[in-house]
């Protein structure tokens, strides 16, 4: 399942020779970096929004890495997506859905668990809330333009 914007989206697609020679990876990452403090790790739509925000990538901001498969928990990919950074300070877990509602609650601990040491882990995304929806596609843009931008410059 995903939303229809990203079947219209040419970026979350694959090409014919990915799908017959590739295989499936839990989890995806930006090119190992030895600078990288700050590594954001989300899960589905969100990932396009925050490549889109960071443009050109500078070593100003961080890098990004995907988790595909949430279920098992894809510790081994994880592990070794972490040591692909080895001045990493932070991992923030970014997602557009409320607290309550995304994948947060399961990866945290999750996560907590095979963090480098040293490294922190923090959340970036909507609060606590009793609807999935903000109401209004105009409050809606903006809550997702504020969590990209926290994400982006958060953590430093």
């Amino acid at each position: 399942m995903t939303p229809k914007s990203l079947l219209r989206l040419a970026a979350a697609g694959s090409s014919l020779e990915e799908l017959v020679e590739g295989a499936f990876r839990p989890v995806l990452g930006d090119e190992p970096s030895t600078e990288a403090t700050q590594l954001l790790l989300c899960s589905g739509k969100i990932y396009y929004d925050l490549r889109k925000a960071m443009g050109n990538q500078s070593p100003a901001h961080p890098s990004i890495g995907r988790v595909e498969e949430l279920y098992p928990f894809p510790e081994r990919e994880l592990r070794q997506l972490f040591a692909q950074y080895p001045a990493l300070q932070v991992l923030t877990w970014v997602q557009e859905e409320p607290q309550n509602m995304g994948a947060w609650s399961f990866m945290a601990p999750q996560l907590s668990a095979i963090l480098p040491r040293g490294v922190a882990l923090r959340y970036v995304g909507r609060p606590n809330r009793a609807s999935p929806s903000e109401g209004y596609d105009s409050q809606h843009k903006a809550e997702q333009q504020r969590i990209v931008g926290e994400a982006l410059v958060g953590g430093k």
